[in-house]
């Protein structure tokens, strides 16, 4: 019974900060929330998890049940919306990912690469789907050339829930993550586009920085 109430309030934590996190795109990143998708039914994720031969976690089943992802024929100044300029992938491209890294790249089974940059397959987010682990249901970073690590490095992983409501409480103050031991993702920080977009850029680096992007540095008014 525990565990059941662990989930759905973990379930629950996700639609929440999801909902702070939308409500925030639409008042100042419009272009970006106008690129979500609907939401997955239970169908669309069943059938995802047939394909796969493996069950989303519940975190991540009941974000798809939120939005299937954003839509992949935008640029990334305004799909980034997660960190690391990322986008959530529909389950369909989802599903072919993950078909890649197990059959082609010969990757573990049980991690699902639900994020990444627009148009780019080099890198990106993973929520860990093996049941058992201690990282089940939790955030890592996958790379062609470097593998699959936890993010943040030396843990299990973000939970899923909680990196979302830090993301929620980062839009909404105008700063970068602040990780599970309280350092600042520094390197990693949201901008608002020329396009009414949201992305994520290092902003020591002149090059990435979206042309007339504003760093966010606080809240931004009419939130």
């Amino acid at each position: 019974m525990a565990d059941r109430r662990n989930v759905e309030e973990s379930a629950a934590q996700v639609t929440a900060a999801w909902e702070r996190i939308e409500k925030w795109l639409h008042a100042h990143a419009p272009a970006s929330a106008a690129l979500l998708r609907p939401a997955a039914s239970d169908a669309d994720i069943a059938a995802a998890e047939a394909a796969m031969g493996v069950e989303l976690p519940p975190v991540l089943a009941a974000w798809y049940r939120i939005h299937d992802g954003v839509k992949e024929d935008a640029a990334a100044d305004v799909a980034g919306i997660l960190p690391r300029d990322k986008t959530m992938l529909p389950l369909e491209v989802l599903v072919d990912e993950y078909r890649m890294r197990t059959q082609e790249w010969e990757r573990e089974a049980g991690i699902l690469p639900f994020a990444r940059t627009p148009g780019d397959t080099w890198s990106g987010w993973y929520v860990d789907a093996r049941k058992g682990e201690p990282s089940y249901g939790n955030l890592g970073e996958w790379a062609v050339d470097l593998g699959d690590d936890p993010y943040p490095a030396s843990s299990h992983g973000w939970p899923l829930a909680d990196w979302l409501s830090e993301l929620a409480t980062a839009l909404e103050e105008g700063r970068c993550l602040r990780k599970p031991d309280g350092t600042d993702e520094k390197y990693d920080w949201p901008v608002l586009t020329v396009r009414g977009g949201l992305t994520w850029v290092d902003p020591r680096d002149p090059r990435v920085f979206p042309e007339g992007g504003i760093l966010l540095d606080g809240p931004r008014q009419g939130q």
